[in-house]
């Protein structure tokens, strides 16, 4: 019995320890300490407000089609629209400016100084800009999360051209590799892919943050950040904490995924003592 429980704490026994211990130390909190619900709910509180919110039927359009489905389902894929218009466009316009600026320094030139002054904004800054420009639309909403991911995805991709080794580019050279789109393609693109990579994960945790402030000036009726600020509104913190929660548990899945496949697909290769 005691090797089991060894064995246990082995795997995954401390993570699931440690997480219990967090919801019965928010609960005694939350019903002994604070005893307002409007301050912190409670964790049966959350469980209650999450059983209403997965029960609560909505209405999914898809053109012509309207689908009833549970109302945090379409909410979770309005949100995952606005998440992937704003990072689709970081990664089309944030790899390539990347790759020009870290290869070519005569670009680096021209581009650095114009994204420095940019990169320090704020995306809620932007707001005014994003409905004026695109109207209360989800292109709009994607525009923030643009904006906030995608200058991790250029310093990044930037870093990894510049730290390419000499020796990689000479040798290839050598070898009859002349062009500089076919030492970018065959040398330095490979070279650089963990640092693009890093780049596109720090661009997703910074996009998925840009999520509710991009939602909150009513791009949509649905969505996870709207309807966060809804309820509070509404002054409903037991839902305010189950759409968060929601938030999290979103992301921690985005970043599982995206980390096999960066770690088990794409770099394979560099699997090493440490790993």
């Amino acid at each position: 019995m005691i090797k089991k429980i060894i064995h246990m704490l082995k795997g995954r026994g401390v993570e699931i320890i440690s997480i219990i211990s967090a919801l019965l130390l928010w609960q005694i909190v939350a019903e002994f300490i604070v005893r307002n619900k409007l301050f912190l709910p409670s964790v049966l509180d959350v469980i209650s407000a999450a059983l209403v919110i997965f029960q609560r039927p909505a209405v999914l359009e898809i053109g012509s089609l309207a689908l009833e489905t549970p109302l945090v389902f379409v909410d979770l894929l309005h949100s995952l629209l606005h998440f992937s218009i704003g990072m689709v466009a970081a990664l089309i316009v944030g790899i390539p400016i990347g790759m020009i600026m870290g290869w070519f320094t005569a670009f680096n030139r021209i581009l650095d100084p114009i994204i420095e002054i940019l990169r320090p904004i704020p995306p809620l800054a932007w707001i005014p800009f994003a409905i004026i420009w695109l109207g209360l639309t989800p292109a709009s909403a994607g525009f923030l999360i643009f904006i906030g991911a995608v200058f991790p995805i250029i310093i990044n991709t930037f870093t990894g051209l510049k730290n390419v080794p000499k020796v990689y580019v000479e040798a290839a050279r050598v070898l009859g590799c002349k062009k500089d789109s076919d030492l970018i393609r065959y040398i330095a693109l490979p070279s650089a892919l963990p640092s693009i990579a890093a780049g596109i994960r720090i661009a997703i945790g910074v996009g998925w943050m840009c999520l509710v402030a991009a939602e909150m000036f009513g791009v949509s009726k649905y969505g996870l950040g709207f309807k966060i600020w809804h309820h509070y509104y509404l002054h409903q913190m037991d839902m305010v904490l189950v759409y968060m929660m929601v938030l999290g548990f979103l992301g921690l899945f985005i970043d599982k995924v995206l980390r096999y496949i960066i770690d088990e697909r794409l770099l394979k290769w560099q699997a090493g003592v440490v790993r």
